[in-house]
């Protein structure tokens, strides 16, 4: 079959005296926001050379056909899919979540306490039957305070414009009219006589909070709050003593909250602390006093507290560790529970606030872990919660665990349906040095069998942006590959937070080819501990993890036999240039400003990876992205595989696979899920002839 070719059309661009020709420009559309929304108001070339793009894509993986059913039936089989969640008990009710075997969305179900009655309130399969759409996304789920309302937010495109629906759980009829263009949030009111959202702006920003009074017209919708820096999007919550509501507004790196009485008639949001940059705050009230989790003065965050908001007097309660990231706060009636996360593994620690003692939860003997916690019910007045962990070997495991006597009961398991054995497998959690020294972790899962000579084919999984921890949880996917003697290893590199802040920041903006430089380096220490080869290795990352994939690729082809990128932002240059696209204001910080600073646009010149296609070998590249993604515009993988097809001088697979009616999640639903899943892994067997 012909290789597609798309056409070239010829633009020279220029920014800080520096000009560039860019031959595939012309496929963004200015109106590329109403695309999302409308995908019949794409260009008719365009959707012409994606789908010829999709046809090669068939016709190259017709003979892994079978690899892709025996994949998914893999790692369905690994899924209990008639599963419940554990129960939590509000006032009246416990609610809980079931599926089903032949569902791909979930069942929400309560009961009245003491009762054995089930009630049925929510089953997405049945939703979506309804609104006959190919792709369902739920947004929010939420049951009012009075168990009397049932809120939901559809997105129908994979767009992340989402349409919030009220529900009257009784009578199953709305109650008001739908709201559009909304981020998806739902917070209800105390008394079911409000709900607060935000509204997406012209941009798909979020910088609106409305408050909507059920029953109502949204047109009389209430503008509580209003953000007018184009850079921050808004949240809105309540405390977790019920008695405020804090509005947030921020951007990757700087934050400022609002906050306002449950009670008030008219709210007027009071500004707690004003933004300064680089500093993230967050408020939360318990027991009569504000809690502030916050990195002002204290690189890795530090908790403190007052009594008074309108006279902040603030005292230490957690002081600050250097490179111990500190996390929030849950709070109980006697407990207060925070996790901390030092070089990439989190402990949760439990600190009696009468006394001031603090011990660590220490429930398992596993080293590589990602614990979890999560509550029992909405009452306060409990020793109990719900105690998490799983590891890369380890399904998930949780116990109802009781604070005051330590004692704990296994009340679910992850089950494997297909059966698994955690000691067949073998965790190794070790450090490499970076090109300047610094010691990046990374966790490896390998089967017990896989010889460690260099003859192994390794993925190596990457992501290092956003100050985005990669956890070193479960996943029953990766053991088709794993099984095959496929070793995973992920690389908790530079822009992520397993570190601390020190590490995020060591890893963005001018600092930006320390995530690459790091991600290099673990590679190259594979290679010499003869856990791999020189062109053994599949590297994979999606979205920002792509443009790491883009960038490495670019500086380090010899390492790859392939590389698995997924909605990855790889024409960074071309985006970070663009100031009307949703997400590139608010990401200053991370990237920088191309546009207004020359020194910015010298640097992401140097590293973006559409930019920096060479005439070179390049190895197998699979590439999906999705027409309705607004983070990464569909634009960017389609403009990188054209120029790559132009550039390379080898004979190695070169795909595309775009997803015509789907965001940058992918497909909805969990066979949705599980086939994209199968179709990575039935490419990375291909080409490690593998079966």
């Amino acid at each position: 079959m012909k290789i597609p070719q798309l056409q070239k059309k010829p633009e020279v661009k220029s920014c800080h005296n520096k000009t560039w020709q860019d031959d595939y420009s012309w496929i963004h559309q200015p109106n590329i926001l109403e695309v999302l929304k409308d995908s019949s108001k794409l260009l008719k070339e365009v959707r012409e050379y994606l789908e010829e793009e999709n046809t090669y894509f068939e016709h190259s993986m017709n003979d892994t056909k079978e690899v892709q059913k025996k994949i998914f039936h893999e790692i369905k089989g690994r899924i209990k899919l008639d599963d419940e969640s554990l129960p939590f008990k509000d006032i009246k009710y416990e609610y809980w979540t079931k599926t089903t075997k032949k569902g791909n969305y979930s069942i929400k179900l309560r009961k009245k306490i003491g009762s054995e009655e089930v009630e049925e309130i929510w089953n997405g399969d049945l939703e979506k039957d309804k609104l006959k759409t190919e792709y369902f996304g739920v947004g929010d789920l939420e049951v009012s305070y009075n168990d009397k309302y049932l809120g939901f937010s559809l997105d129908l495109k994979g767009s992340e414009y989402y349409t919030i629906y009220i529900r009257d759980i009784e009578s199953n009829k709305l109650i008001t009219e739908k709201i559009d263009e909304t981020s998806g949030g739902i917070t209800f009111s105390l008394d079911d006589k409000f709900i607060y959202y935000s509204k997406l702006d012209e941009h798909h920003r979020p910088r609106k909070i409305f408050r909507h009074k059920l029953g109502t017209s949204v047109k009389e919708d209430q503008l509580i709050f209003e953000e007018k820096s184009e850079a921050f999007t808004v949240g809105i919550g309540i405390s977790s003593d019920e008695k405020y509501y804090f509005i947030s507004t921020s951007d990757h790196n700087t934050s400022e909250q609002y906050y306002f009485g449950i009670d008030e008639e008219n709210p007027k949001p009071k500004l707690i602390k004003e933004r300064k940059k680089g500093v993230i705050y967050s408020v939360n009230s318990w027991d009569g006093y504000f809690y502030n989790h916050t990195n002002d003065n204290a690189e890795d965050f530090k908790i403190e507290f007052c009594k008074d908001l309108s006279n902040q007097n603030w005292e230490s309660f957690i002081p600050a560790k250097d490179e111990v990231l500190i996390g929030g706060l849950v709070f109980l009636k006697d407990w207060i529970i925070r996790a901390e996360t030092s070089n990439a593994l989190s402990k949760l620690i439990i600190r009696n606030p009468k006394t001031g003692e603090e011990n660590d939860l220490n429930f398992v003997d596993e080293k590589v872990i990602v614990p979890g916690i999560s509550l029992t019910q909405r009452d306060k007045d409990t020793d109990e919660v719900y105690l998490s962990y799983s590891s890369p070997k380890t399904p998930g495991k949780t116990y109802l665990y009781n604070l005051k006597t330590n004692s704990k009961k296994l009340v679910k398991e992850q089950e494997i349906p297909s059966g698994h054995n955690p000691e067949d497998y073998i965790v190794e959690r070790l450090e490499c040095p970076s090109h300047d020294g610094r010691m990046v972790p990374l966790t490896i899962t390998r089967h017990k069998k896989t010889k460690i000579d260099g003859s192994a084919n390794l993925l190596l999984y990457g992501y290092g942006s956003y100050g985005s921890s990669m956890s070193p949880g479960f996943s029953s996917t990766r053991l088709s590959l794993i099984d095959r003697n496929i070793i995973w290893v992920t690389a908790h590199i530079r822009g992520g937070m397993e570190r601390g802040m020190k590490w995020w920041k060591e890893g963005k903006l001018l600092n930006k080819k320390n995530t690459f430089e790091d991600y290099i380096a673990v590679g190259k220490y594979l290679i010499e501990r003869k856990y791999t080869s020189f062109g053994k290795i599949i590297g994979m990352g999606g979205s920002a993890g792509g443009l790491l994939m883009g960038a490495v690729v670019n500086k380090a082809p010899e390492l790859f036999l392939g590389i698995v990128m997924a909605v990855p932002f790889v024409d960074s240059l071309t985006t970070n240039l663009d100031h009307s696209l949703p997400l590139t204001v608010g990401e200053f910080d991370e990237f920088g400003n191309a546009k207004d600073n020359k020194e910015h646009f010298e640097y992401i010149y140097s590293y973006a990876p559409y930019n920096n296609i060479k005439k070179m070998d390049y190895p197998n590249m699979l590439i999906t992205t999705s027409l309705s993604d607004n983070r990464v515009l569909f634009d960017e993988p389609a403009k990188f595989t054209a120029k790559l097809r132009e550039y390379k001088t080898d004979n190695n697979l070169l795909l595309l696979k775009t997803e015509m009616n789907a965001g940058h999640g992918g497909k909805s639903g969990r066979d949705g899920a599980i086939e994209e899943i199968a179709i990575d892994y039935a490419f990375i067997l291909k080409i490690t002839k593998k079966s």
